[in-house]
């Protein structure tokens, strides 16, 4: 990661210093292994502590408020069975009123319906490398 102020927007909008609630027990695991990206999440500001505390890539599926849509489900579905996403962090569901949050809604409906979740500290997370 770069040195300098990069990250101090993200220490403002995340509070302290922007890995807040990542254990080191949660930072372990997304650095074992050699993936395209270390986890999935839904929204950027899940994604980002994640990203920070391990120095890994963090996939946000649903953009910045976890509405955007940018994945299918059948493109989730193929990342996954082609081993380019280790685990899968679950956040609570839905958006902000009036926000489409259908196709994240479906991305972790299929996780939660088809790996086990782990929990890590105060986090649950599924490892999309086991089972399926």
């Amino acid at each position: 990661m770069g040195g300098g102020r990069a990250g101090g927007g993200m220490t403002s909008l995340l509070g302290g210093n922007g890995t807040a609630g990542v254990s080191a027990e949660l930072v372990t695991l997304l650095q074992a292994g050699d993936y395209e990206w270390a986890a999935a999440t839904m929204r950027a500001n899940s994604a980002a502590p994640l990203q920070l505390a391990s120095g890994e890539p963090v996939m946000a599926v649903g953009g910045f408020n976890g509405t955007d849509g940018t994945f299918t489900l059948a493109q989730f579905q193929e990342y996954v069975a082609a081993g380019r996403i280790h685990y899968f962090v679950a956040e609570g569901s839905g958006g902000g009123r009036g926000m489409d949050t259908s196709t994240t809604d479906d991305i972790t409906t299929w996780v939660t319906e088809n790996f086990t979740a782990t929990t890590v500290g105060s986090t649950t997370l599924y490892d999309l490398t086991e089972g399926n």
